[in-house]
């Protein structure tokens, strides 16, 4: 499968051969090199993607900056020959969130500085999302004042663009209704966005653009963030519907430079994914669905330790996550509701994936580096891969690199994705 590039998406749907990228929205260093020795295998666009509360100027909660960020995937990607040429950086949802409890004007700026700071850092592909209020305003703010702010955000971008060199953006609009990352409720149906407030938003948006002299870079926007139905919540999965979104599709026949950008698209599998590329959904987010199965090969490493080794402890890793996130309750607690043995389950195991917040930490990384030196070396008998992991069977009786083992698994997930985005070229 050749490569795909962004600006290509819309032209091949009109053509008939509709063919989609994976957006890899994750900062985890093990997610990052599955992702990037794919792209080095299949020859094909590694999209990767940081949001705006992830990473920004000011460090973000993973502590990095766009140009920190930017230097970790590049280092990664040495690391595994992967081409730069198949690399693209993408922001998520840039725009005043992480400051929206400032007034608008402060947390625009702050917002421009962190647009500024991607771009220079080697960001190419910009999701413009000031949808937010901020302090004194609606949760959710009008077409017309969105626009303004988006276009303010592009014209920071733009001139940083041109100081720095290099490549123009391409731009991103839109914002999906449910919140970034999944829900916190269990779901049983998810509304697409109606045609009519999808075209208002394109069109509104181009008005402001250009009144603002931002034609050419309003001419470099490839998608629009729309809700196709699909979304998950802390333990169940809404699907994709395609017999709901017939008006939605029509959008893109009024307005062919677009194509649609679909958010959370997590836990959907091969065939709805690739339903959605057919149906104009060509660039498809994932995020919390890679840590998530990161965390089941750690946990299923974990059990085959403690069944392994007499000295290795029962669990020690489950262990340590569950003192950390009850230590440090806040990237959890306003998200898992239920009795203390529901919450007990859902910060490990809820879809929304919580506890990626937390590998970074010291403690996490010391257990995570306890288990794989426990297991580095040691021959695994099949029947305890059947019994905690069954899929990863091809590592048993033989010398075992637990890391390898979490490439795998990570792997699994993105050959899903892989699969729905060469569809028609197969």
């Amino acid at each position: 499968m050749m490569q795909v590039h962004l600006n290509e998406l819309a032209r091949l749907r009109i053509e008939g051969h509709p063919r989609g990228v994976t957006s890899v929205c994750s900062a985890h260093p093990i997610v990052l090199r599955a992702a990037l020795r794919h792209g080095r295998q299949q020859a094909s666009t590694v999209l990767i993607e940081a949001t705006c509360n992830q990473v920004n100027h000011l460090g973000g909660y993973t502590g990095m900056t766009p140009s920190d960020f930017a230097s970790l995937v590049r280092k990664i990607a040495v690391e595994e020959g992967c081409p730069e040429n198949l690399i693209v950086l993408g922001g998520d949802h840039l725009g005043p969130n992480p400051w929206r409890d400032r007034p608008a004007e402060e947390a625009m700026a702050e917002a421009e500085k962190m647009v500024s700071a991607y771009v220079e850092a080697g960001f190419r592909k910009l999701h413009l999302d000031a949808s937010m209020g901020c302090r004194g305003e609606p949760a959710a703010l009008d077409d017309e004042t969105t626009a303004h702010r988006a276009a303010r955000l592009a014209a920071v971008a733009e001139a940083s663009a041109k100081k720095s060199g290099g490549a123009m953006p391409v731009y991103v609009i839109g914002t999906e209704v449910p919140p970034p990352g999944g829900a916190d409720h269990a779901l049983t149906t998810i509304e697409p966005t109606a045609a009519v407030a999808a075209l208002k938003t394109i069109g509104v948006h181009r008005r402001i653009f250009a009144e603002a002299g931002l034609g050419q870079a309003f001419g470099r926007a490839i998608g629009l963030v729309v809700q196709p139905g699909v979304e998950f919540g802390n333990q169940n999965v809404i699907h994709y519907d395609r017999s709901k979104i017939d008006a939605l599709k029509s959008v893109l026949t009024e307005e062919p430079q677009f194509v649609f950008e679909a958010h959370s698209t997590d836990y959907q599998g091969t065939r709805p994914l690739t339903a959605l590329v057919e149906d104009g959904f060509p660039i498809l987010k994932v995020g919390p669905e890679l840590t998530f199965v990161l965390r089941e090969a750690l946990y299923a490493l974990d059990a085959i330790a403690s069944d392994l080794l007499p000295d290795y402890g029962q669990r020690p890793l489950y262990v340590a996550m569950e003192a950390l996130m009850l230590d440090q309750p806040g990237n959890w607690s306003r998200h898992y509701h239920g009795t203390n043995a529901e919450m007990r389950w859902l910060r490990h195991y809820s879809l929304s994936d919580r506890i990626r917040y937390y590998w970074a930490s010291a403690e996490a990384q010391d257990a995570v580096r306890q288990l794989c030196e426990a297991l580095r070396g040691q021959i695994v008998p099949l029947p305890l891969f059947w019994q905690h992991m069954p899929a990863a069977q091809e590592f048993a009786d033989a010398p075992l690199d637990p890391e390898q083992v979490l490439i795998w698994r990570v792997t699994k997930s993105l050959a899903d994705y892989h699969a729905a985005c060469g569809v028609g070229n197969k």
